[in-house]
């Protein structure tokens, strides 16, 4: 089989249309707007409640976190936070979930060992 002038311009243009749309497909993705999450914990009788929290990676994470007793604090330590919750009050904390894995958070009061919970970040 010959390959004509045609046939490679045919061939090179096909792989061309290819190439661009997969390359746009890729900038698509990756220019998604992050989601946007929103948790409300309570934290109350020395528990958290959640004391589990999925995610995917990048998103933002927006917490509200609500004493329904005693002064509590709250923790991540791979994320850097550390907010302190007054009794019977509510704090917002707000991050970008950038690090994927599974991260304790707890409150760094005294006497409050026990009060724990899970964030999971799923790799996007």
């Amino acid at each position: 089989m010959t390959l004509t002038r045609r046939t490679l311009g045919l061939i090179l243009l096909g792989t061309g249309a290819c190439l661009v749309a997969g390359f746009s497909s890729s900038l698509f993705a990756q220019d998604q707007a992050p989601n946007r999450r929103e948790f409300s914990i309570t934290a109350r009788e020395y528990r958290f409640n959640p004391d589990r929290l999925e995610v995917t990676q990048d998103d933002l994470i927006k917490l509200t976190i609500e004493s329904g007793d005693v002064t509590y604090s709250f923790t991540i330590d791979a994320y850097r936070l550390s907010r302190r919750i007054p009794a019977g009050a509510k704090t917002v904390i707000e991050f970008r979930a950038d690090q994927a894995g599974t991260f304790d958070y707890y409150s760094n009061m005294t006497g409050h060992e026990k009060v724990r919970g899970q964030l999971v970040v799923r790799r996007r």
